[in-house]
């Protein structure tokens, strides 16, 4: 065989060229022209992307100034962010033009898609720093107001010509509130070119797709939450008496007696207010609106069932639906029939989370008591009597303890009270407190610890938009602040409790929820919901002879769970009859647009009790996320959650505020 072997040429043919054929020797000459074309277009490419160096260096720089900006706006200092942001938008113009070097390459198959994202990411960058702009000139004439430094018009003049002055100005501000918005616009259309799912997960072991995802998130957020804040701003002239004055009532919910949405309405103020400039009209206990009742209403379902001893519904008891908007249309049905009631365009309902976080940026307050004959003191400071701010104390000891061991009709401090806190705030310099109370209402309307009705239906939508309206999220009454959306993609959840006859028994009750949840192969899921409930602490001497102050006495609480339309409940352990206490099965009904939990439950104090509920949902995903709302019931502060996935715990938080998860 060896002597049959032949040495392979370059000219020799290949050997398994059929017997009787010759192959004819290759023509390295034919490669000549596509090997050309091929070292001429890496040739081409190399020259194109030589401006590459210069884009990414020119990009670093934009992205040094852009957290400049950041930086400035963190610190308040609006006349820093004015000329980063002026820095930042030449060096936009800068990058934008040296990018302009890689047009050619946006017609390069594969390759292009890329040059054209940085393009659009170019073009979102110049929006939002013209977005930038503007809201520097609509923010610097206010700069004083929102605590800002920075150039201002209302330095001069007393509280209340600067609050005047401002509010009288903001109408002019619309138009630039409008121009952000076309900018704003911009950067979502520009962002929505841009796809994530085409970058690599990760180049070596730095994450790409992830971060890409992530930024792009991050900014749409941001371009939406002002989108949405944008009809509130707009309407916010309007809202604080600007042409025509505005009365609203201001209803004080004691979240340590929870009712639905927030609290117990303790008592009321109304105030007329007239270009910013607000007086206090009226202030009284709430019981007094309901011996003013022309008209009794007989007790729903809710009051008979799970309350003691009351066969009217009254204007106290109204707040029973979740939903704000729902429970204040029944409160002004009652209203109606008050003899001498004031009109008003809109209600406010604020907390005793309020009240504490005001007190906390000014300072004590002290009012004289007539009915008890002294002084009080509303202050931050925690008091050890019942562990709780002082304010809380001293509001519970003048409404809840008995004078001359009856109850007596006598006036509440709120309307005093709120009075007290506006004079301090407006009677000193702006910078002094009124950037701090402007961020700490921001915040106090994110937790859900204020929020509003209104009868003018652009003020209305304006609330409703920026998630102050209390609303339970359905179709067709979604925040635009959320991503959420009714239907199969989304799992939902809002539990509700409400103290009926519990004394203020949530000043001493915290509450633990675990949701454990299954996605099954068949579209649904399966969620095993945990609703842990403890009391540590004594109870109050509650005896109505011995004058004592009744805090911490039994927790009776009615308690609903609100979850995904259609979902099934299939086993639930924990709920009691309100009549002897004895176990019982909760109850399933259609309501607000979801399926509805309702059961009921006596925490006892120094006790602890847990309700279990098992049920499926009809949840699906059609990119396997699992997403889920969950929305905070007002007045709530401080509830910790579990979330579980499959009984792998993937998230555990304190909810502040209504939370969108995505895993």
């Amino acid at each position: 065989m060896s002597d049959h072997i032949k040495k392979i040429e370059l000219n020799t043919p290949a050997t398994n060229t059929p017997i009787g054929m010759k192959k004819k020797p290759f023509q390295w000459k034919k490669l000549a022209l596509p090997l050309g074309i091929v070292a001429l277009l890496i040739v081409i490419l190399g020259i194109m992307l030589l401006p590459l160096g210069g884009v990414i260096a020119k990009a670093r720089v934009v992205m040094v100034e852009a957290q400049g900006v950041a930086d400035a706006f963190k610190s308040q200092d609006l006349a820093a962010a004015k000329v980063r942001l002026q820095t930042t938008k030449q060096r936009m113009e800068e990058l934008k033009g040296e990018y302009g070097k890689l047009k050619p390459l946006s017609f390069v198959p594969v390759l292009g898609s890329y040059v054209r994202d940085g393009e659009h990411g170019i073009n979102a960058g110049m929006a939002a720093v013209l977005a930038g702009e503007k809201a520097i000139e609509a923010l610097e004439p206010n700069a004083d107001l929102l605590g800002l430094s920075g150039k201002s018009r209302f330095v001069e003049g007393s509280a209340d010509e600067r609050i005047q002055t401002a509010v009288k100005t903001m109408s002019a501000l619309t138009p630039k509130i409008n121009e952000m918005a076309v900018h704003v616009d911009t950067i979502r259309k520009e962002l929505a070119y841009i796809d994530p799912g085409r970058y690599p997960t990760q180049i070596g072991k730095t994450p790409v797709r992830e971060r890409i995802a992530r930024a792009k998130d991050l900014i749409e957020n941001a371009a939406n939450l002002f989108v949405n804040a944008q009809p509130l701003l707009v309407n916010l002239p309007k809202m604080l008496g600007e042409p025509s004055d505005k009365t609203y009532m201001v209803l004080f919910q004691n979240d340590k007696e929870l009712r639905p949405t927030g609290g117990f309405m303790t008592a009321y103020a109304i105030f007329r207010i007239s270009r910013g400039k607000m007086v206090l009209v009226k202030s009284d206990d709430i019981y007094s609106l309901d011996n003013a009742l022309r008209t009794k209403f007989p007790a729903p379902r809710e009051i008979t069932t799970f309350h003691k001893g009351v066969y009217n519904l009254n204007i106290r008891d109204s707040n029973l639906s979740p939903d704000f908007k729902l429970s204040m249309q029944q409160f002004e049905e009652i209203y109606e029939n008050v003899s001498g009631r004031e009109a008003i365009d809109g209600i406010w309902a604020v907390d005793t989370h309020v009240l504490v976080e005001v007190l906390r940026i000014l300072g004590p307050i002290t009012l004289y008591d007539a009915d008890f004959k002294k002084d009080r003191v509303f202050s931050a400071e925690v008091d050890k009597r019942c562990d709780c701010p002082k304010a809380v104390y001293e509001l519970e000891d003048s409404s809840s303890r008995p004078v001359g061991f009856v109850r007596a009709e006598r006036k509440a401090l709120l309307g005093d009270l709120l009075q007290q806190t506006i004079q301090k705030a407006l009677g000193v310099s702006p910078s002094q407190y009124w950037g701090q109370l402007f961020q700490m209402l921001l915040t106090e309307i994110n937790q859900k610890h204020v929020l509003a009705y209104f009868h003018d239906s652009d003020a209305q939508k304006g609330a409703e938009s920026f998630n102050m309206a209390g609303r339970i999220m359905t179709a067709s009454e979604t925040a635009t602040l959320l991503s959420y959306k009714e239907g199969n993609e989304w799992d939902y959840l809002h539990i509700n409790n409400s103290n009926m006859a519990g004394a203020k028994a949530n000043m001493f009750t915290s509450e633990k929820v675990t949701k454990d949840t299954t996605v099954n192969g068949d579209g649904t899921v399966t969620t095993k919901l945990s609703l842990e409930y403890k009391n540590p602490y004594p109870g109050s001497d509650c005896g109505l002879e011995s004058g004592g102050l009744c805090l911490n006495a039994p927790l009776r609480n009615w308690v609903r769970v609100y979850v995904p339309s259609g979902s099934k409940l299939t086993e639930s352990r924990g709920s009691q009859s309100p009549g002897d206490g004895k176990p019982v099965d909760m109850t399933t009904y259609e309501g607000l647009g979801k399926t509805v939990f309702e059961g009921f439950l006596i925490v006892n104090p120094l006790g602890t009790v847990r309700l279990d509920i098992t049920y499926s949902a009809p949840v699906k995903s059609s990119d396997g996320k699992y997403r889920l709302l969950i929305q905070k019931q007002p007045g709530t502060d401080g509830d910790e959650y579990t979330l579980k996935l499959g009984g792998k715990e993937r998230k555990k938080w304190v909810l502040e505020t209504d939370t969108e998860v995505a895993l």
